[in-house]
């Protein structure tokens, strides 16, 4: 069963932290990357940060230096420590494979709920 579930949002001033936590069944996340993606409203979803099953990350260039990704294979848990936040990091944030998990049928992404950052200037 795909369970994805993302916590750790809320409202922050601009130079504040948050962070996040992704719980995701097992059988998603032993296997395969993991990303924290976001969007924006009127915007497109996009990837800020990625990690790979060994441990190696990547970043967008718009987080980079101030986002951390993390997982924890014990836990089945992905984590994103933000800092330095900026009025433009505003979105709802999601965790998912990456590339995204697909169910169906028909084939489709599977999101979880998200959680909304709101960081205040």
């Amino acid at each position: 069963q795909v369970q994805l579930v993302e916590s750790g949002g809320g409202l922050v001033q601009a130079g504040g932290s948050l962070r996040l936590s992704c719980e995701a069944s097992g059988n998603i996340f032993r296997s395969n990357a993991m990303g924290w993606y976001r969007q924006a409203p009127g915007k497109q979803r996009e990837r800020g940060a990625r990690i790979t099953v060994g441990g190696s990350t990547n970043y967008a260039d718009s987080v980079t230096g101030r986002f951390t990704i993390a997982r924890d294979g014990a836990k089945n848990t992905m984590y994103l420590q933000m800092n330095s936040l900026k009025p433009e990091d505003t979105a709802v944030y999601y965790c998912n494979a990456d590339p995204p998990m697909i169910i169906g049928p028909p084939p489709r992404a599977y999101w979880g709920q998200g959680t909304q950052v709101t960081v205040s200037s």
